[in-house]
């Protein structure tokens, strides 16, 4: 999978520009503030519909714009498709597929993956716990976009069972009186079956993610970080005392992951339906007095251990970055098992890392089928990471000499030009259901739980973390 064009108007700091892209490397350098940054983010939007920089649309709209147009053509090694996405301020946003208006904007989900470096990632580790649970809902709507649904099932529940809690008031406050309570506890079993079923959901399919990530996190924290300086572990923790039997360990998830026996995916989810009801009802009376939602996966968290210590808190700026770098790279690893690479991106990130790390990372990188890389200073690329050289100024682009002579590459036409012509519609993609290909990491065995009713956003899943 690459991208074989990309067409903004009215994107950031892009009045109007068109880029046709080709396999292989391709570089955007400038000074920044420039624009680099903005490029790579509207190739993310077109893959996940959100921003890897805001949480809302309207810092997207350029200043004075009514609207943002993102146009991505797209080539794999069965069709091509065209993602057109019109940015609106204060209106709905509109999604097309091939010229064709889609009902849903998550329908676009899945037509276009990538794989994103940034800056950014260092929050991975040393941020709150919500950063690591949005890494874990966007890898796992990459990988099956039919969990956008249940995630975004899920934040409409949490939304209206908290606004339920805040409206009975402290115990002993001007709300908090007997007969508001007793009205709240009766609507409240309603909502915690609601919460129960879609969070047992998103809960089991994160947990069989992380069992299927793991290893690939092993083994690419020791490749970039080098030496003996590992070993990584990852593991996800409930926010409430019950816990998925193969997740008791990494060994036992490693175990459980191949082991032949063993509960079904609906056994599991069934499970964690009860194991979540059970503690919702434990915590109901610390719930009514705070007003928030104390168990469910907006509070779970995903632990990440170097040296068998944990990262937040312990690891050196170096080993931080290592670990950021490695669940990008498992990320990407597990993504194209079985298909087509998705589109790496590596936006200013060999400015924050030494030599050793620049050199591993490129050398890891260099053979994917397409990667974008942006840095104010060229020369901060590796050599091993050549091909099609842009510079970028004030949101224009212009092509430059290619940083070193790269040999040719069989799939890959001579560095492409910048250009102002219109792509044609190409023809439809083929249906993007991803259960057979998610059979060994167990992520889509089952129908998702019958949705309360959906709206057009994909929703981040956030909530307040743990105290």
């Amino acid at each position: 999978m690459h991208l074989t064009r990309l067409a903004l108007t009215d994107f950031r700091s892009y009045t109007d520009v068109d880029v046709s892209l080709a396999a292989g490397v391709t570089i955007f350098s400038g000074p920044n503030g420039e624009g680099k940054t903005n490029l790579v983010e509207a190739v993310g939007y077109a893959a996940t519909l959100a921003s890897h920089r805001a949480a809302q649309d309207a810092p997207l709209i350029r200043r004075g714009a009514d609207q943002a147009i993102i146009r991505a053509a797209v080539s794999t090694g069965a069709n091509d498709a065209l993602v057109e996405i019109e940015l609106n301020a204060g209106r709905a946003n509109r999604v097309r597929l091939n010229r064709t208006p889609l009902g849903r904007p998550r329908e676009v989900l899945g037509v276009l993956r990538t794989v994103l470096f940034a800056p950014e990632d260092l929050a991975l580790v040393k941020g709150d716990p919500g950063e690591r649970r949005r890494f874990l809902d966007d890898l796992l709507v990459a990988m099956a976009p039919r969990y956008a649904a249940v995630r975004a099932d899920y934040d409409r529940v949490l939304k209206q069972r908290t606004a339920l809690l805040k409206s009975a008031g402290p115990k002993g406050g001007p709300k908090g009186n007997r007969q508001s309570r007793e009205a709240v506890t009766a609507t409240l079993d309603v909502w915690d079956a609601h919460l129960a079923r879609t969070g047992a959901e998103l809960l089991v399919a994160r947990e069989h993610l992380v069992t299927a990530l793991r290893p690939h996190v092993e083994s690419a924290y020791q490749a970039v970080a080098g030496g003996d300086r590992g070993p990584a572990a990852i593991e996800y923790k409930r926010s409430f005392e019950s816990q998925a039997p193969q997740q008791a360990s990494p060994a036992a998830s490693t175990a459980a992951s191949t082991a032949a026996a063993g509960p079904s995916h609906g056994e599991r989810v069934r499970a964690a339906e009860l194991a979540l009801r059970e503690a919702l009802l434990e915590v109901r009376a610390s719930e009514l007095d705070r007003g928030v939602c104390l168990a469910g996966p907006h509070r779970d968290e995903l632990d990440l251990m170097i040296r068998d210590l944990p990262a937040r808190g312990y690891a050196s700026h170096g080993e931080s970055w290592s670990m950021a770098l490695a669940l990008r790279l498992a990320s990407f690893d597990l993504l194209r098992a079985g298909r087509e690479d998705p589109v790496l991106i590596l936006d200013d990130v060999f400015a924050e890392l030494d030599t050793g790390r620049r050199d591993r990372l490129a050398a890891l990188v260099a053979a994917a089928e397409q990667v974008l890389v942006t840095a104010a200073v060229p020369e901060d690329i590796p050599s091993l990471l050549t091909g099609a050289h842009y510079r970028v100024s004030a949101g224009s682009l212009s092509q430059a000499d290619t940083l070193t002579e790269a040999p040719p590459q069989a799939d890959s036409a001579a560095a492409p030009a910048v250009t102002v012509s219109s792509a044609t519609g190409p023809a439809e993609p083929a249906d993007s259901e991803l259960a057979s290909e998610l059979a060994d990491t167990e992520l889509a065995d089952s129908e998702p739980a019958e949705p309360v009713p959906a709206t057009e956003a994909v929703p981040q899943t956030a909530g307040p973390d743990a105290p």
